[in-house]
């Protein structure tokens, strides 16, 4: 629904979402446990406070990002190497290997592809651009994991170059909370995938696949494939 590209339905969503989720953390406050929503409840009320609308927002946050971002990166990794047969039969028949990929995959093609805006608090120049205090800056993931000043070769997936550093998940104090959580399930569901399915194929051309055309999120539309032998 997030990532469907019509602005409308989105935003029905949006809101459906956050009424959702105001109801929830209105029952938890009278009946609280012990998970991150009942921590960040906490929190609301504790000396680092969060306002009501900065923590609704949060929850829904941390539901979107647990779920359309990792859905639309397996899709895309699962691209990537059926695009590759060298590097699929590598990892078909040394799985073990997955986990040390998925941060160039990731760097490769990132799920999220700009970051949300910023706003400059001082003067800065930035790659010989001035930028005036309080300007708008959005932030391009997919072309920062791209740039040639940081890795050779950027448009070229390298199974044995070290992407650690890339910017998939954020930086710093803005690092995504669940990347282990995310590296975990792309790694269980591309080992299931390419383990269980020996002679899995692009039913069409890439070229006729669909993306997405969304807000923020980079993802397949479908991703049709055969399984049968050839």
């Amino acid at each position: 629904m997030f990532t469907d590209g019509q602005p409308d339905r989105i935003d029905a969503a949006s809101h459906a979402i956050a009424g959702y989720m105001t109801g929830l953390i209105a029952r938890k406050r009278q009946d609280s446990g012990d998970s991150l929503l009942d921590r960040l409840i906490v929190a609301r009320y504790g000396a680092d406070r969060l306002t009501e609308n900065e923590l609704v927002s949060l929850a829904c946050l941390l539901v979107v990002a647990g779920h359309e971002t990792i859905a639309n990166f397996i899709g895309t990794a699962l691209l990537t190497l059926l695009q590759r047969p060298g590097h699929l039969e590598h990892l078909r028949t040394h799985p073990e290997d997955i986990p040390r990929l998925l941060d160039e995959l990731l760097r490769y093609d990132s799920p999220v592809s700009t970051a949300t805006f910023r706003f400059t608090t001082e003067p800065v120049c930035l790659g010989g651009t001035d930028i005036p205090a309080g300007i708008p800056v959005q932030v391009a993931i997919g072309a920062a994991n791209r740039d040639p000043g940081r890795y050779t070769e950027p448009d070229r997936l390298d199974p044995g170059r070290d992407a650690v550093g890339h910017l998939s998940f954020g930086h710093g104090i803005h690092r995504c909370l669940g990347a282990p959580l995310a590296k975990a399930e792309a790694e269980l569901a591309l080992r299931a995938v390419l383990t269980r399915f020996p002679h899995l194929r692009l039913a069409v051309p890439a070229d006729q696949l669909t993306w997405r055309r969304t807000r923020l999120v980079r993802g397949l539309a479908a991703l049709p494939v055969l399984t049968g032998s050839p």
